[in-house]
């Protein structure tokens, strides 16, 4: 007789949680490479560094050890897993899983980015993008929205009074950001140092306001997280999907930026009350579910093509289905399936999740925040709503 879908996960979550916690929270990221000596030899030059991250990250073979690499803290990483935790949490109330839990929190506090408004995170080490450099600690939106959902969601486990005022800091953070201004709403920066409009962290900004906005009806929180959300679904396409960016550069459509909308607009909604934007959500988790999955479960990356087969596309689609649940019946029969897959292809004996999957080779790579991390959430997510 074959495991249950609970059974499957649960040792799977296990697995990875050891794996992490035997690490002490430190892994590689896929955007570490300029930590290695060969930076030098760059020079400086953008374009170099890029060829240099690039080369580190997308290699099959993990070329770190060799190149000076070393694992690192990560303040994502953290976030995912205390969000993990606290899921575990709530299964049976095992207070082990909230004390980590809380001592993921207490870390990120003490290692939140000093010196800015409010509290934020970024990355421990530069990163180079098409648009710029990011040097190390330059906080973003994105990690700083995802530590703030964990953040919230210890406050409303244990109404400790320092995480809601933890997450008012990453509020105050995030109305200082830049905006660009349109007539159809407004969009949140990517990052303070200069107006960069994403999607995916335009909503992750709006949800953590949103989601605030619930315990402490501070107006700015829902004026800016309506905006917010006015922007990216007034440039829904017709079919339901999203570009990453309006941008021509931004111009593609993936698998996880396209859940990472859909999971902050339904928080926008279940937070504030306004259902102004639950047809854009419909519209787009019907696209979401008919365009990026094999019927196997195997996660596609983008629109238009399977390939590469990428664990963060398989672990948001987990956490996406799951938390879809209760509108959609067959959304937890729809995560069982994409994460028996993704333990039975992409989970090693050893417990770690690998990173890619291409059509010839495996990217072996135990990248922490990529992988471990969103895979524990999500496991841990899956979980919850099957033992309910």
């Amino acid at each position: 007789m074959n495991p249950s879908p609970a059974t499957t996960a649960a040792a799977s979550l296990d697995a990875v949680q050891k794996w992490v916690e035997d690490r002490n929270y430190k892994g590689y990221d896929p955007g570490d490479g300029l930590t290695s000596y060969l930076r030098s030899l760059t020079f400086g030059d953008l374009f170099a560094e890029r060829l240099l991250q690039q080369a580190i990250w997308k290699s099959p073979i993990n070329l770190r050890p060799i190149l000076g690499v070393k694992p690192l803290d990560s303040t994502k990483g953290r976030g995912f897993m205390a969000w993990g935790y606290l899921f575990r949490y709530r299964i049976d109330r095992n207070v082990e899983y909230l004390n980590k839990a809380i001592a993921c929190l207490e870390w990120l506090d003490q290692n939140r980015e000093h010196g800015q408004i409010g509290c934020c995170w970024g990355n421990h080490f530069d990163f180079t993008t098409r648009s710029g450099r990011m040097k190390a600690h330059t906080p973003t939106i994105v990690w700083s929205g995802l530590i703030g959902q964990a953040v919230l969601e210890a406050y409303e486990q244990t109404l400790d009074p320092k995480w809601l005022a933890m997450a008012e800091g990453i509020c105050t953070w995030i109305l200082a950001l830049p905006k660009e201004i349109t007539r159809e709403g407004n969009c949140l920066s990517y990052t303070a140092v200069f107006q960069n409009s994403v999607h995916n962290s335009n909503l992750l900004g709006a949800a953590v306001l949103a989601r605030t906005w619930k315990h402490t009806r501070n107006p700015a929180y829902l004026e800016v997280a309506r905006e917010a959300a006015t922007y990216t679904c007034a440039r829904q396409r017709p079919d339901g999907s999203w570009w990453y960016g309006e941008n021509p550069k931004y111009q593609w459509i993936d698998n996880f930026h396209t859940a990472y909308n859909l999971d902050s607009l339904k928080r926008y909604v279940d937070y504030t009350g306004d259902s102004s934007f639950r047809v854009n959500i419909d519209h787009g988790y019907d696209y979401f579910k008919k365009v990026f999955f094999d019927p196997s479960g195997c996660p596609r990356y983008y629109h238009n093509r399977r390939n590469p087969i990428d664990i963060q596309c398989a672990a948001q689609a987990i956490d996406t289905f799951s938390f879809f649940s209760e509108q959609d019946s067959d959304a937890l029969r729809q995560a069982s399936r994409v994460a028996e897959w993704t333990i039975e292809n992409m989970q090693d004996p050893k417990g770690f999740f690998y990173y890619r999957k291409y059509p010839l080779l495996t990217a072996k790579t135990p990248y922490f925040h990529w992988g471990q991390g969103t895979m524990f959430k999500a496991l841990a997510h899956l979980l919850y709503k099957l033992s309910r």
